[in-house]
């Protein structure tokens, strides 16, 4: 019996220019600024090597030094400034979109759902990072 996958989507729309918003993304130095769920957690330190066959780790920690995790993978596909898609260090997948409007971007990552939390909680982590995002891009463009 094949085990069906559930699929969860987040989105936002930044206003900036798809150029800052895809560097934002990308750069480890500005990764290290956004990428937390909360405000009791942060990145110390990312790296990225954007390319197919590349990979990225994150390190996600609590801000108190309870808990910690590498957030990682392996990039499957990259097409600058539209698509990022990678596999997960677990083997889920990821899909992230950007699309360009004017001077916002609207981003659309769409991602292969894990069995251990309910998919609502892991929705609304994925959507609070985003979000994250959105703050930062749009303070710093």
């Amino acid at each position: 019996m094949e085990v069906q996958t559930k699929s969860i989507t987040v989105e936002t729309t930044v206003k900036a220019p798809v150029e800052k918003v895809w560097k934002f993304w990308t750069l480890p130095e500005h990764i290290t600024k956004w990428s937390n769920a909360s405000d009791d957690w942060h990145t110390p330190s990312a790296q990225n090597d954007l390319r197919v066959g590349g990979t990225f780790t994150s390190r996600m920690e609590a801000k108190d030094g309870s808990i910690g995790f590498d957030f990682g993978g392996v990039y499957d596909d990259v097409k600058m400034h539209a698509l990022i898609a990678y596999t997960m260090g677990d083997g889920r997948k990821v899909t992230i979109t950007f699309s360009p409007a004017g001077n916002e971007t609207k981003i659309v990552e769409t991602f292969e759902a894990e069995d251990t939390n309910p998919p609502e909680m892991q929705q609304t982590g994925w959507q609070a990072i985003l979000d994250n995002f959105k703050k930062y891009a749009e303070a710093n463009s």
